[in-house]
């Protein structure tokens, strides 16, 4: 004899009395490896990319372009803030370290590929994370943040030191190939160029998904939630952090070699303590924990300003009033997201796409 409860116990689980629900597109999304999913996610990022740029101008290139490079770098401090948990307030100073390399690189070896740059810029930045990030190990919170706010203030000064190599104060110019030839007339310079930073974006991408759906991602959570408790676990604490820090240096290096690449110009003043304190702000408004906050606060980065600058422009602004007012329109939707959403845009996002589903 079957009671109801038992019967209600097997509907439940897809026997006699009904089917187990049928699993979603975004259930069969997600139970695919890492390996095969960020991979593909990334193919239809590049081809939306693809035709985004085959619309557009020039100018909107090099902002589409600029939104990748950004991305990347962000995805880089998140990978050090969000998942291990560490304070840097000297990312811009491994983008310095990345556009210059290229500088250098294309200056004085002009034969050189552009992947072949990238992956040496890639080596000398993980290089100098690996040199901070073992100086720091035993750093923590305030002491952490100022040491590396040191490096972004005394890195670009490197510059006027050594002027005849690295430009002094006017910086580095240099001129990159671009299309191909057998491309002409079908793909402009700028195309080309947001696509290469856009393909160079979404690997290194792919590599910091894989990286924090991994091991190692869980182990840097771990760090972020509770030292100690993760070290009793038999976490190595240290080398860990270590390790968070030399990727992202080598994410922040590479996204520095993209911003090179595309606007052809390495200078000191675009790597200051502003860009790092901007990058920051950018995770903490797109959101903190996940790669999709990366993309949101690019996104801001690039396009906030532009509208603020749009709108000092409409209002006939005083050129002082003019040239803070970006700033000053960031940091007031900074706040309010903040307030309303505390997980940032990601978190804002997420919640109305539960709240668009719960209502079907």
């Amino acid at each position: 004899m079957v009671s109801l409860s038992d019967h209600e116990s097997t509907s439940r689980d897809g026997g006699p009395g009904g089917a187990a629900p049928a699993p979603t597109l975004g259930d069969r999304w997600r139970a695919l490896p890492a390996l095969v999913r960020f991979p593909l996610a990334a193919v239809a990022a590049f081809a939306a990319i693809v035709a985004l740029t085959s619309v557009t101008g020039p100018t909107a290139d090099l902002r589409i372009g600029s939104v990748g490079y950004y991305m990347l770098a962000i995805a880089g401090l998140q990978l050090l803030i969000g998942y291990s948990g560490q304070i840097s307030l000297g990312h811009g100073a491994f983008m310095f370290i990345g556009a210059y390399t290229v500088a250098l690189l294309v200056l004085n070896q002009p034969a050189l590929p552009l992947w072949l740059n990238m992956i040496i810029t890639v080596v000398l930045s993980c290089g100098a994370g690996l040199l901070v990030g073992a100086a720091t190990a035993r750093l923590h919170g305030p002491y952490l943040a100022g040491a590396t706010l040191a490096l972004a203030v005394g890195l670009p000064s490197l510059t006027v030191r050594y002027p005849e190599l690295l430009g002094g104060s006017n910086g580095l110019a240099f001129s990159t190939r671009g299309a191909p030839a057998s491309l002409a007339g079908v793909v402009t310079d700028t195309q080309w160029q947001a696509a290469a930073v856009w393909l160079t974006t979404l690997i290194g991408l792919v590599v910091l998904a894989t990286i924090s759906a991994g091991r190692l991602g869980r182990r840097m959570r771990a760090l972020r939630d509770d030292e100690s408790a993760a070290g009793l676990a038999g976490i190595p604490v240290g080398r860990t952090k270590v390790i968070a820090f030399v990727i992202s240096a080598g994410a922040g290096g590479l996204a520095g070699a993209c911003q090179a690449y595309l606007l052809g110009t390495a200078t000191p003043s675009s790597f200051g303590v502003t860009l790092s304190l901007s990058l920051l702000a950018a995770l903490v408004l797109g959101g903190l924990g996940s790669m999709w906050g990366a993309f949101f606060g690019a996104v801001a980065l690039v396009y906030i300003e532009l509208w603020g600058e749009d709108l000092a422009h409409a209002l006939s602004l005083d050129s002082n009033v003019a040239n803070n007012l970006p700033i000053v329109f960031f940091g007031v939707l900074l706040i309010l997201i903040i307030l309303v959403w505390p997980r940032g845009l990601h978190g804002m996002a997420s919640s109305l796409a539960g709240s668009v589903r719960r209502g079907r």
